[in-house]
């Protein structure tokens, strides 16, 4: 009984200590591998507990390599956007302020009732509200209201406000986001001006570039405060 008890604690506390190298996301927001990785983790840990003829070796073992893979593609998604896609996905936009997105749905495997629950979590419990619903590659949807329904809203402050603008990301993590740059008009050469205005001489040494449609960024430096500035409106910054 005793030979369970030490190999239970030995095994619990390996499990711990992995689990804190791999980071503090909640479940929630684990990406899809993170995800696989967890429960295979937690299947392979009760094996040496409970089976006294597997060695404890037998068991840490896996675990040891299971976490070298979650490095390894944690790594690979930093270092390539594209492999960062296909492991985990890519925000999808569900709402617009056309409403619901029924293709994003079909692609997503996902009904309007999903949809409704998911805007509920996030405050919303009408579709008139939101301008803008994300899903996101960890399955919480990120609920942008419209104006007038925004915290404190100016609606009830009798302002006249423009409709809410999507910031979109072009530079992340020193890398450029092409894909991103066709959605915003903006050229190379666009983003070079914005980042010399921010004051970064170089791409890779910026954080994150975004824009939204009214022409306000937000620049950020790695170590460095963050810094905002109004430009011309998407689509027209080139000077």
């Amino acid at each position: 009984m005793l030979t369970i008890v030490l190999r239970a604690i030995i095994i619990y506390l390996i499990v711990l200590f992995l689990y804190r190298l791999m980071g503090k996301r909640q479940l929630g927001q684990m990406q899809p591998f993170e995800l696989v990785l967890t429960l295979i983790i937690a299947d392979l840990a009760t094996i040496p507990m409970a089976e006294i003829s597997v060695p404890v070796l037998h068991g840490i073992v896996p675990l040891l390599t299971l976490v070298l893979i979650h490095f390894a593609l944690t790594l690979l998604c930093k270092c390539s956007s594209k492999f960062s896609r296909f492991i985990s996905g890519k925000p999808v936009i569900v709402i617009n302020p056309d409403g619901i997105d029924y293709k994003a749905l079909k692609n997503l495997n996902l009904t309007v009732d999903d949809i409704m629950e998911s805007m509920r979590g996030a405050g919303y419990f009408s579709l008139a509200e939101v301008q803008y619903a994300i899903m996101e590659t960890n399955g919480k949807m990120s609920v942008l209201p419209k104006s007038e329904f925004s915290p404190l809203t100016v609606g009830d402050m009798k302002i006249k406000a423009d409709e809410s603008a999507l910031p979109i990301n072009v530079v992340a993590e020193g890398k450029v986001m092409k894909e991103n740059l066709k959605v915003a008009k903006l050229t190379p050469d666009d983003v070079k001006n914005l980042l010399k205005k921010a004051g970064i001489n170089r791409v890779k040494d910026c954080l994150v570039l975004s824009v939204d449609k009214a022409g306000e960024v937000f620049a950020q430096a790695y170590n460095k405060k963050y810094t905002t500035f109004s430009t011309r409106p998407l689509g027209e910054v080139s000077e």
